[in-house]
């Protein structure tokens, strides 16, 4: 029985799913106390919020995409069964570990081993790059050994990314589904017209519109450690099995990238301490600092990653090199303004 191969109804689905199992994970949550505490430093809600969010959205993705590989047969072609399955289980694994970091606070050497293990899963599924396009012109071809050597660090440099991200009301999660939707946009073209990649993507960005409700300020739930992973987990493999347009996700990524970059690049070089350790320097905590409110803040980089990842529909590769280059300076001329304002 095929049910719809519309990719609204996929769309609506999985958003519906996703929106009716946070309400049950946030009980959940609250029942066993897996919250997170305010701090009045770098946590700034004024109350308890309860944790897990990933997990709605995880099995609103993984449910909605096994049913729609069995019954519409557009997933399953170029995409294999094996890849699926990968995806999955390297999710079930930043789920897993995530929860256990939100109920116990795994150490940051610890914390890595779900990440690394979750991108190894994938690249052993069998997904991968044959082919790059590169910005300077021509095609980059790729064998098997080098292709995982490739894609370990970017999934690795995307699953961190928005983890690192991950510090007002809705901010990764509207990134996320943003990143989902613009992949989606890209696969429905006539140029790459991939529909068993679209359908992905309108899953995944259903999954994360339907937990935005409980998300987004005042947050009645957060992502915890296993959702903030999963965002960009889930755009660096949408990235890949869409052929490598990895341009994309950067894009919609770019600020957590940059941001990312500089706050990791200030902590071991100018301040000498590990890179994971915590503290209040991220761009949006220079937004807050700088008088915007968390809407405001949030809105305001929504909007960078929507218009900068809507350039890459656009733009060839040269122009998207130039696109990335011209986020990063906006990106660090924000962040230098409002530490400026904040000074002032």
């Amino acid at each position: 029985m095929i049910l719809s191969n519309s990719m609204f109804f996929w769309f609506a689905a999985s958003a519906i799913i996703s929106f009716g199992l946070t309400a049950l994970v946030r009980r959940v949550a609250l029942r066993y106390g897996i919250v997170d505490r305010p701090d009045n430093v770098r946590k700034i809600h004024t109350a308890p919020v309860p944790l897990l969010g990933g997990v709605g959205i995880f099995l609103s993705f993984s449910v909605c995409l096994v049913i729609a590989a069995l019954t519409t047969g557009r997933i399953i072609g170029t995409i294999t069964w094996p890849m699926v399955i990968g995806v999955v289980i390297g999710g079930v694994i930043l789920i897993v570990g995530g929860a256990l970091d939100d109920i116990r606070s795994l150490s940051p050497r610890v914390q890595i081993l779900f990440p690394i293990i979750a991108s190894l899963v994938v690249i052993f599924s069998g997904v991968g790059v044959s082919k790059l396009t590169s910005p300077f012109g021509g095609i980059i071809y790729l064998a098997a050994p080098l292709s995982g050597l490739i894609i370990f660090p970017y999934l690795m440099g995307t699953t961190y990314a928005t983890k690192l991200f991950d510090g007002l009301d809705g901010l990764v999660t509207g990134i996320a589904a943003i990143g989902s939707l613009l992949i989606m946009a890209l696969a429905l073209t006539t140029k790459y017209f991939q529909p068993d990649v679209a359908l992905i993507a309108a899953l995944a960005g259903g999954a994360f519109i339907g937990f935005l409700p409980w998300n987004f300020h005042p947050a009645k739930i957060y992502l915890g450690e296993g959702g903030a992973l999963l965002a960009g987990y889930m755009l660096g493999v949408l990235s890949i099995i869409s052929g490598a347009k990895i341009a994309v996700v950067l894009m919609a990524l770019g600020v957590a990238v940059v941001d990312a970059a500089w706050v990791i690049a200030r902590r071991v070089f100018w301040e000498k301490r590990s890179f994971a350790s915590a503290d209040r320097k991220h761009l949006h905590h220079r937004l807050l600092d700088a008088g915007f409110s968390q809407r405001t803040a949030v809105l305001f980089l929504w909007f960078i990653s929507a218009a900068f990842g809507a350039a890459t529909l656009l733009l060839q590769s040269a122009g998207k090199l130039v696109a990335f280059i011209l986020l990063a300076v906006v990106t660090l001329i924000v962040g230098t303004a409002a530490i400026l304002k904040r000074k002032k």
